[in-house]
C-alpha cells in the first residue's frame, strides 16, 4: 500500500529540520525498516508544508511498531518542537493518510 500524509514544520525551523534529516540516526533508520516502512520520502515546501510518502504492507501495523520502539520515542521528543498544529501526541500520531484518488502504474 502507498501512504501519503501532510504535516507542517515551523518556518523558522526549516533549515534545522533539513539538517536533522540529512543525518537521521542509523538506529532510527533500522527501526523504520524493521517495522515495515519502505520507499519512505519526505518532501518540504518553503512554507513548511511537509509531504510524506511511504509504502508498507500494513500502515497501522508499521506506526504501531514504531510507537513501541524506544529509538522512536527519543526521535519524536527531539522532533516535536519542529511542528505546528499538532493536535496532541507526536508527529507520528498526526500522520493521517490522505485518500489516494488516482495512480498511474
Amino acid at each position: 500500500m502507498r501512504v501519503c500524509f501532510l504535516l507542517k514544520v515551523r518556518e523558522e525551523m526549516l533549515e534545522e529540520y533539513k539538517r536533522r534529516h540529512a543525518n537521521v540516526w542509523p538506529e532510527m533508520l533500522d527501526a523504520l525498516r524493521e517495522t515495515g516502512w519502505r520507499n519512505y520520502s519526505i518532501f518540504l515546501k518553503p512554507d513548511g508544508l511537509l509531504v510524506g510518502y511511504l509504502e508498507a504492507d500494513d500502515f497501522e501495523k508499521c506506526t504501531a511498531g514504531m510507537k513501541d520502539h524506544p529509538v522512536n520515542a527519543r526521535w519524536q521528543a527531539e522532533m516535536a518542537p519542529f511542528f505546528e498544529s499538532i493536535s496532541g501526541g507526536t508527529a507520528d500520531d498526526n500522520m493521517a493518510p490522505l485518500q489516494e484518488v488516482f495512480h498511474l502504474d
